[in-house]
Order: structure tokens, then C-alpha cells, then sequence
């Protein structure tokens, strides 16, 4: 049975935590492993605080939106997006170490936590539009969803 949660919450940091833990919560259901419940927290945080800090330019007024659907084989498909400027050049954001905030000391390294931890990562962008980060993962040993 598939399974799914929408959320959306104002672009402030403080926010993050709560995107964070709320994920983590509805994962749980598929008993993921502490390694795997880990790396979805860290993707989450990663993928938020983007939206925050490089898609609304720490504009609170912003919303983010977060989908998540849980298949019964164990599989997530994760979607975090945001409405704001967009990316200019995705390939170079995806780059490791690359930041367009270096004032902030930012590591630049979102995209490639995410990449690491996740099977599939799609960022889809355009300036002035927003972006769309779609995350997938195949849990290893979950168990399936009631009926």
C-alpha cells in the first residue's frame, strides 16, 4: 500500500529541525535502519536549508514544500521544493566545495551529501521559479506497509 505525507512550512531556519524530525517520524513506519533514518535526517536538513538560505535568500516570507511517498517494497521518494530564485546553473551547483554564498561559509557540499546518501537525486530548476529536488531511496531491510 503507498503511503503519503505533504507538508509546507514558512523558509525560516528554525524550520529545518522541524522538516527534519517529521520526515524521520513518517519513515519510520517502514523501520528503516538508524544508518538509513540518519541519512534521510541529513538529505532533509541538506535539502531545506537550501531552499532557505540559497532559494529565498533567508526571505521568511518564502514557503517550503515537502512530499513523501512510501511504497510497500521499502521504497521513498522524497520531493523538497521551493519557489524562489532558482538555480542558475545546476551542473555547477552540483560541483563538490561549490557555494554561491562563500560569505556565509558555506561548505558546498548539499548536493553531494545528498548523492551519497540517497539512490537517485534530480534538481530541477529554473531562475526565478524555484527548485525542485527529487530524492529517491530503497531502504534495505524495511518491512512493507500495513494494508
Amino acid at each position: 500500500m503507498r503511503n503519503e505525507m505533504n507538508i509546507q512550512f514558512s523558509a525560516l531556519s528554525q524550520n529545518e529541525s522541524f522538516a527534519r524530525v517529521t520526515v524521520a517520524s513518517f519513515i519510520a513506519q517502514l523501520d528503516p535502519t538508524m544508518d538509513e533514518l540518519t541519512e534521510i535526517k541529513t538529505v532533509v536538513s541538506e535539502a531545506v536549508t537550501n531552499a532557505i538560505i540559497h532559494g529565498y535568500d533567508n526571505n521568511p516570507s518564502g514557503m517550503v514544500y515537502i512530499s513523501v511517498v512510501l511504497e510497500e517494497n521499502g521504497s521513498i521518494e522524497m520531493t523538497v521544493r521551493d519557489e524562489g530564485l532558482g538555480i542558475q546553473n545546476v551542473e555547477e551547483a552540483r560541483q563538490p566545495l561549490y557555494t554561491s554564498k562563500p560569505e556565509l561559509e558555506r561548505s558546498g557540499m548539499g548536493f553531494t551529501i545528498m548523492e551519497n546518501f540517497m539512490d537517485e537525486v534530480e534538481v530541477i530548476s529554473h531562475p526565478g521559479t524555484g527548485t525542485t529536488i527529487r530524492l529517491n531511496k530503497q531502504l534495505a531491510g524495511s518491512k512493507a506497509l500495513c494494508n
